[in-house]
């Protein structure tokens, strides 16, 4: 076990075996001592704390010296939030050390090693067994650093460039409650000392790059994200080519990652903080939206259009007519999805008063680009809430524009005929393929070696490759043996 440093005559803790029992000073309460031997005091408890104990292996052991640290702890976390100026200029690396003592450590391998998706509703995270202690130390540091008394001019002697990267570090913890302990620390620090925060911003970027483009595995990426989002909501404007360059080079290939889910409310926060900020970027943001969206992942797709109805609710009138187009191709695709959640969460736009009255200025555009998917699932989507769902869409056109909504129905019904017909065209080219194949002398050839070959588990549009090799083989075959039996009959005649 650790040792504490001497305080004056007295030593806090006396570990004379690493292997024998704990013998810590029981010290007095701060408030049992005159004014004068406080500070005095109060480091002596902040060294007796720097002691770390066993809470895995032997969970039973020195149990009487764990609740000894825990009561100073409890004692000093009190102490600095009831009295002024005790945070004297002593206390500053006193405190620091306590916290890198107990804090920084090397977190246990993650429990789940292949990087599968976390689910926050079926999987239980990995508790932080020593939390009584830690809970404590990370109380006792919000505190020092929410005080009254903090002065970040000395402090950054101390807490560093260093200790940020350590406290970063700590992000990847299983533990959620050690989590939220942290984004409120970092939060504090990077309010606090001016000097640190390009280099926390460059940090966290650096955990996110690793994230998307090495790892696809970290337990901190929704915790720094909310830091994020409080952070740009602070950014002046106009925004600096950094931050812009942040949003479509960080934040947007985070939507790439598999395990979005368990970080997607706090990324979607930080992209519409983006665009409150600075319209201009909004066409960006949407066409790389449209780019990583999920081909195969309906759940991430409902992700998806839950974001983008956000940015909709933000979204200029001038930088909508932009994006229209694609965004609604994209819309009708999900309109049509067998998925009955994805075209559910689609459909629900048309709920939206600020973007029904962004569809009613452009429906000469929009309209066209939807009807044909909205009338064709009318009638063959198998979800029935769906069904109910395109009919109010459809409506809410036909009372936009009676005139347009008529005219994409009789265009609708023009281009279906005009598919019929291709497809009577298709089939009746294909009856004169077979009429000329018939006429070929080689058609009983391959109509015998078809009915040999070996049947196909499914219907195909064409022969396989194999049935091809298969045809050709009998064919070659048969032209061998017409050869064969010529010769021999050459033979016979010269014989005579």
């Amino acid at each position: 076990m650790l040792t504490c440093n001497k305080a004056g005559s007295r030593m806090v803790v006396d570990a004379a075996s690493s292997n024998g029992p704990f013998q810590p000073v029981a010290l007095l309460h701060i408030r049992d001592v005159p004014p004068a031997d406080q500070e005095k005091l109060f480091i002596q408890k902040l060294r007796q704390c720097c002691v770390l104990f066993d809470f895995v292996s032997d969970p039973l052991s020195d149990l009487k010296w764990k609740e000894v640290k825990r009561a100073a702890l409890s004692e000093m976390v009190e102490y600095i939030t009831h009295n002024r100026n005790v945070i004297t200029e002593p206390i500053y690396p006193e405190v620091v050390h306590m916290f890198a003592v107990n804090m920084f450590r090397t977190l246990p391998p993650s429990s789940n090693p292949t990087g599968a998706e976390f689910d926050p509703e079926e999987d239980e995270p990995t508790l932080e067994a020593a939390w009584p202690h830690l809970q404590l130390v990370y109380e006792f540091f919000l505190r020092f650093l929410e005080s009254p008394d903090f002065q970040p001019n000395i402090a950054k002697k101390y807490i560093d460039q260093k200790f940020v990267l350590q406290l970063l570090e700590l992000f990847d913890s299983e533990d959620p409650r050690e989590r939220d302990f942290l984004k409120t620390t970092l939060h504090r620090i990077y309010g606090k000392f001016l000097g640190l925060r390009a280099y926390i911003r460059k940090q966290i970027n650096n955990i996110f790059y690793r994230f998307i483009y090495e790892t696809e595995h970290h337990n901190g990426i929704a915790e720094l994200l909310e830091i994020l989002g409080s952070i740009i909501n602070g950014f002046a404007l106009p925004l600096k080519e950094e931050h812009k360059i942040f949003l479509l080079k960080v934040l947007l290939p985070l939507h790439k990652v598999k395990s979005l889910s368990v970080y997607h409310p706090q990324l979607a926060y930080c992209v519409v903080q983006f665009l409150e900020k600075d319209s201009t970027l909004t066409e960006p943001v949407v066409m790389a939206l449209l780019k990583y969206w999920p081909k195969t992942h309906s759940p991430k797709e409902v992700m998806f259009l839950n974001e983008l109805e956000e940015i909709l609710d933000v979204i200029e009138p001038s930088e909508f007519v932009k994006i229209m187009e694609p965004l609604f191709r994209q819309l009708a695709k999900c309109v049509s999805s067998p998925h009955f959640q994805v075209a559910e969460r689609a459909l629900y736009y048309w709920n939206n008063e600020y973007i029904m009255s962004l569809i009613s200025d452009n429906a000469a555009k929009i309209l066209p680009i939807m009807f044909p998917s909205l009338y064709r699932n009318s009638k063959t989507h198998w979800n029935k809430t769906i069904h109910g769902l395109i009919y109010n869409a459809l409506k809410l056109f036909m009372e936009m524009n009676q005139k347009l909504f008529d005219d994409c129905t009789q265009q609708f019904k023009a281009e279906k005929l005009k598919e019929k017909l291709k497809m009577k065209e298709r089939e009746e080219a294909w009856v004169k393929i077979e009429n000329l194949a018939k006429a070929n002398p080689q058609y009983a050839v391959y109509s015998q070696a078809s009915t040999v070959s070996i049947p196909v588990a499914m219907e195909t549009d064409g022969p396989l490759f194999e049935d091809v090799l298969m045809l050709r083989k009998t064919v070659n075959e048969e032209a061998r043996q017409s050869v064969g039996r010529k010769a021999v009959s050459t033979t016979q005649i010269k014989k005579v």
